[in-house]
């Protein structure tokens, strides 16, 4: 068996993950992984490239930073591959600030300034340190390299990176960071590999999950995108707000008494798509329901989604590619539908047929914009990092 890397990606309440061979020059998945804390029995499921399962574990309750199911993924991992070596664990870490703008080793100083963007990122940021701590403890000799989120945003230069505040708090490093950098990399050389000439079009990527954001991107590079200092900016999502006047938040906070830790579990908890449909904040379940209340927050989500590309093509001069990615994004016909109706004016004609076949192209013959569908990894953008971090 080759050597490995083991790539890790936390969310708010799970961690998938992927072991990847990299004797070859592209990572080679060989298998991948949930660890879902969702239960009161946490839940380990491995399968194979095919969905074959082949290995699963629960624990009794949640333990110590997850670390029981932690030591069952690396033991099994020794045991499967079976002679080989696990070189390093790649983690994607949501926030990196001013100083994190390339794949780092992690180091007891590296943990140490990654915590102190916590605030930055309050709901995310924890819960991608939570498992680097628990595999120091566990296999202190164990490499594990830190890529960011906000990594591939870096080079955004005035005026999109600046907000309208007094200057000294730009120079304290508050501004427009934007996340999900990971996936729109991958998308990036993903688009090159479908076809060269999409590289030098002006795209809008469009990762609409249950955290969502728009990338506007050129030639590989990102020119903007619709989160900005936090990842809590932007588009509506499952349970966060987006974009909103921070006038609402002073209300709230003088004239109904919120504490401020209300007010950040109201817009990161609470709000969204469960928050304006008061049912759920999974798109599949709202699209499934007769109740206004959920048309209402799929109108308000396509709503949103619509005015923020057309912001993004201002940024490129033009809008000549829409590409959707993301769990909704590739599974959701409706809302592809529904956002490319909402575009027409720019030129944006969607193939009913393709979209409902969810083909990779879904643009229709007389759309003056190419309209994919593209599955991302960020599993394999972390993967072609810590290699190339490990060839150094």
């Amino acid at each position: 068996m080759s050597d490995a890397i083991l790539v890790l990606n936390s969310g708010s309440s799970s961690i998938k993950f992927g072991l990847f061979d990299i004797s070859r020059a592209e990572p080679d998945l060989l298998c991948k992984g949930l660890l879902d804390e969702h239960d009161a029995a946490p839940r380990l499921t491995i399968t194979d490239t095919s969905g074959k399962n082949l290995f699963e574990k629960r624990s009794d309750a949640a333990d110590d930073d997850g670390k029981t199911l932690l030591v069952a993924v690396l033991d099994w991992i020794g045991d499967y591959l079976a002679g080989g070596t696990l070189l390093a664990v790649g983690h994607r870490v949501v926030h990196g600030g001013r100083d994190f703008v390339a794949p780092v080793e992690v180091t007891e100083a590296t943990i140490e300034a990654l915590a102190a963007l916590t605030p930055l990122a309050p709901l995310h940021q924890p819960r991608c340190l939570s498992p680097i701590r628990a595999i120091k403890s566990l296999r202190p000799r164990l490499k594990q390299i830190a890529c960011f989120d906000t990594a591939f945003h870096h080079g955004l230069a005035a005026p999109v990176s600046r907000f309208a505040i007094p200057r000294h708090f730009e120079e304290m490093g508050i501004r427009r960071y934007g996340f999900h950098g990971l996936s729109f990399e991958f998308i990036a050389r993903r688009l090159s590999e479908i076809a060269p000439a999409l590289a030098d079009k002006r795209t809008v990527v469009a990762h609409l999950g249950n955290g969502a954001s728009l990338c506007a991107m050129r030639n590989g590079s990102s020119l903007d995108t619709t989160m900005g200092l936090t990842p809590l900016d932007g588009l509506m999502m499952g349970t966060r707000c987006g974009a909103i006047d921070p006038g609402v938040l002073l209300y709230l906070q003088q004239e109904q008494g919120m504490s401020t830790g209300e007010i950040e579990h109201m817009l990161y908890q609470e709000s969204g798509l469960l928050g304006v449909s008061g049912l759920s904040a999974d798109m599949r379940v709202l699209l499934a329901s007769d109740d206004p209340r959920a048309s209402d927050a799929i109108d308000l989500f396509t709503f949103r989604v619509a005015r923020e590309v057309a912001a993004m093509a201002n940024t490129l001069g033009g809008l000549e590619c829409l590409v959707f990615t993301g769990g909704i994004g590739e599974h959701s016909k409706e809302i592809r539908q529904q956002v490319c109706d909402r575009l027409q004016w720019l030129g944006v004609r969607i193939d009913h047929a393709a979209n409902d076949q969810t083909r990779q192209s879904v643009g229709a013959t007389d759309s003056a914009v190419e309209i994919l569908v593209v599955p991302t990894s960020e599993e394999t953008a972390i993967a072609r990092h810590c290699a190339a971090k490990l060839s150094e």
